[in-house]
C-alpha cells in the first residue's frame, strides 16, 4: 500500500495577535508549488471593540443561533494582516486567505457535529485538543468546531475547513474526509496555537497511502502497532498491511489450524482491536498470507504438502501446489481470515515461489510439470500452474467481496494462462529472476501500487544490497511514478498507479528494537505521506520540512 504540499520555509504560522508588515493576497495553490504574495499595510492596533465581543474577535456569552456574531472583517480598531496558510504534513492543497483573528481553542469551545455519524471523528478532536463534545447541536456559538457530510467533490477523502467569525467549520463528502480536515486542525493548533483565517480545500492525489509491517519475522507487539496506526492516521496514510506469514513464523491465531500458529502471537481479540481502531483512523488493515512461496511455518506442521524437487529435496518456504491438499489448507485460512479482517483489500502475496527460480522448473519439479499438462493441456507449464494457484487463490478472497493484489514477481510472462484481470500489481522490484518492468505491468492495463524497494525498504539488519531509507531521500527524489530504480514512467501512467506504501521487514529482527524502527521510520514515513497526499516538488526544503516534523511532534 502515496502524497503532498508546499510551503517556503520563511512562511510561519501567524498566531492570533502577531504583527505583520507584509500580507498575502489571493489564494495559495499550495498543491502546485505556487504562492502569490501582495505587499500591503498592515499594522497592528490595540483592541478598541464594544461591549459583547473579546480580543478574539468571538462573541461573548452567545448560546444560541440567535447570538449576535463578530464581523466578518477585521475587527473595529484593529487591522489584522492576510492570513497565511498553515503548515503541515502533508501539506494542505488550498487555502484562501482572508483577514482575521483566526481560531485558538478555549476550554468552553464546542465540538459539534451536523451528522451523527461523525460522533467518532467529534470526540476525537475534542479530546486531543481538550474541548468540550456536545455531539449534535444546531445552535451556532462562538468557538465552535462544527464537523458536517456534504458539498465537495466526489473524492470521499477531501474537506474543506473554513475558519470565520472565531468558529471552525470542517466538511467534506465523506466521512474519511472530514477526519482528515480533523487532523489538520490538530497539527495548527500543535505547530502554531491557531488555526489561521480563510478556506482551506484539500484531497489526496493517491487514493492508496500505505504502510506496511512485517510481522512474521519480528513480532512486533499490539501496543506498538496500535501507536503507529495513531501516528497514521494524524499523517493522512490511509492502509496497514500486515505480513503475518513466512518460513519464521505465523503469527495470528487460528481456529481452523492451530497446529501452524507460532508460540509468539497476536491473539483474534488483539487483531480485532487494531483493526477497530484502525477503523477509527480511516485506515484499512490489509492482512497477508503470502503463497505459495513464504509458508515454511505452516509447511512445518504440514511437511507432506512441503515442495520437493526431483531428487527429493524440500524447496525452502515452498508449497507442493500439485497437490489439492494445498490448496485446501490456504484456503482454509484465506476464508477464516476474511472474517477477522473486515476491510475491503487482500494482498495474496505470490512472490519468491522458488520452484520457478531454477534453469527448469519442468525438469527440477515433473510432479508440478505433470499437473500443469493435465490441467491446461500439453502445452501448460509450472508457471501456467502457479499463475492459476494464485488466480484460485483470488477468487477465494474475491467471494468475500475483497480487492485483491499480489506482488510483481508473482506475475509471470509468456505463460498460456493470464493473472486475473482485476488483480492489482504491488511493484517492488526489479531484482528478481526475468523481472519485468513496470510499464509491462502499466501497458497492460493494470493498475500498480509503488513499493519501490529502493526508497520504501527498511530492511532490519539492512541485508545484501538493502540500506536504511532517508526521509529526505523520499522527500527530495521520489514520487509514486518511480516504481523501480530511480526514473519515473512515463506520465500518461499516473492514473493507474493508485499510489504507494513504505514498509518495515523483519530480516533480522534483533537488528533493532521496536523503539528504534520507530525512530527510524519517523521522517520517512513524514516524507513519504507528503509525497503520496501531492507528488510534486513540496515548497518547503527538506530542512525546513524536517524542523516541521520536529515542532509537530
Amino acid at each position: 500500500m502515496s502524497q503532498h504540499r508546499r510551503r517556503a520555509p520563511a512562511q510561519q504560522v501567524i498566531r492570533k495577535r502577531a504583527v505583520v508588515a507584509a500580507a498575502v493576497v489571493g489564494t495559495v495553490a499550495l498543491g502546485t508549488g505556487i504562492g502569490v504574495w501582495a505587499s500591503s499595510g498592515g499594522g497592528g492596533g490595540t483592541w478598541q471593540g464594544g461591549a459583547g465581543q473579546s480580543s478574539s474577535g468571538r462573541v461573548s456569552g452567545g448560546a444560541s443561533s440567535g447570538a449576535a456574531t463578530p464581523p466578518a472583517g477585521p475587527t473595529p480598531g484593529r487591522s489584522y494582516p492576510l492570513s497565511r496558510a498553515p503548515l503541515t504534513i502533508p501539506a494542505v492543497r488550498s487555502h484562501t486567505p482572508a483577514r482575521g483573528p483566526g481560531w485558538k481553542p478555549q476550554k468552553a469551545d464546542r465540538v459539534v457535529v451536523s451528522d451523527g455519524e461523525l460522533a467518532d471523528e467529534g470526540q476525537l478532536i475534542a479530546g486531543e485538543l481538550g474541548l468540550t463534545y456536545a455531539g449534535e447541536k444546531d445552535d451556532v456559538r462562538a468557538g465552535d468546531v462544527r464537523l458536517a457530510l456534504g458539498g465537495g467533490g466526489g473524492n470521499q477523502e477531501s474537506y474543506t475547513m473554513t475558519v470565520r467569525e472565531g468558529r471552525v467549520d470542517i466538511s467534506g463528502p465523506g466521512e474519511a474526509g472530514v477526519f482528515y480536515g480533523t487532523r489538520t486542525l490538530k497539527q495548527e493548533v500543535h505547530g502554531g496555537g491557531t488555526a489561521p483565517e480563510g478556506v482551506l480545500r484539500d484531497e489526496p492525489a493517491k487514493p492508496v497511502r500505505g504502510f506496511n509491517l512485517d510481522i512474521a519475522r519480528k513480532p512486533f507487539s499490539e501496543s506498538w502497532i496500535e501507536d503507529r496506526i495513531r501516528e497514521l492516521g494524524d499523517l493522512k496514510f490511509n492502509e496497514l498491511g500486515l505480513h503475518f506469514s513466512d518460513d519464521q513464523a505465523f503469527r495470528i491465531e487460528s481456529s481452523t489450524h492451530p497446529e501452524i500458529v507460532s508460540t509468539d502471537h497476536l491473539t483474534k481479540a488483539q487483531v480485532k482491536r487494531i483493526v477497530e481502531l484502525a477503523d477509527s483512523r480511516h485506515i484499512t488493515v490489509v492482512p497477508e498470507l503470502d503463497s505459495p512461496g513464504h509458508l515454511g511455518a505452516v509447511l512445518a506442521a504440514h511437511p507432506d504438502l512441503k515442495l520437493r524437487n526431483a531428487s527429493g529435496v524440500v524447496t525452502k518456504g515452498a508449497i507442493d501446489i500439485s497437490k489439492p491438499a494445498s490448496a485446501k489448507l490456504v484456503d482454509d485460512l484465506l476464508n477464516e481470515y476474511a472474517g477477522l479482517f473486515t476491510g475491503d483489500q487482500w494482498h495474496l502475496g505470490g512472490d519468491e515461489y522458488q520452484a520457478l527460480t531454477v534453469k527448469s522448473p519442468q525438469t527440477s519439479y515433473p510432479q508440478l510439470a505433470a499437473a500443469a499438462r493435465q490441467t491446461y493441456g500439453s502445452g501448460g507449464t509450472v508457471a501456467d500452474l502457479a499463475t492459476g494457484w494464485l488466480n484460485d487463490r483470488a477468487g477465494t478472497v474475491r467471494a468475500h467481496g475483497r480487492t485483491v493484489r499480489a506482488w510483481n514477481d508473482g506475475f509471470y510472462r509468456g505463460t498460456s494462462v493470464q493473472a486475473a484481470k482485476d488483480l492489482q500489481v504491488a511493484y517492488w522490484t526489479g531484482k528478481e529472476f526475468g523481472a519485468r518492468p513496470p510499464v509491462e505491468y502499466l501497458s497492460a492495463g493494470r493498475e500498480v501500487i509503488n513499493h519501490n524497494d529502493e526508497f520504501l525498504y527498511y530492511v532490519l539488519g539492512q541485508p545484501q544490497t538493502f540500506v536504511y531509507p532517508t526521509g529526505r531521500r523520499i522527500y527530495e527524489q521520489w514520487n509514486p511514478r518511480v516504481l523501480r530504480g530511480t526514473t519515473a514512467v512515463p506520465a500518461r501512467y499516473d492514473g493507474q498507479i493508485l499510489g504507494g506504501a513504505f514498509a518495515v521487514w523483519g530480516d533480522f529482527p534483533n537488528a533493532q528494537t521496536e523503539a528504534q524502527v520507530a525512530a527510524g521510520i519517523r521522517l520517512p514515513l513524514r516524507a513519504a505521506a507528503q509525497k503520496l497526499w501531492d507528488p510534486g516538488r513540496p515548497a518547503l526544503s527538506w530542512t525546513g520540512f524536517q524542523a516541521l516534523a520536529n515542532r509537530l511532534g
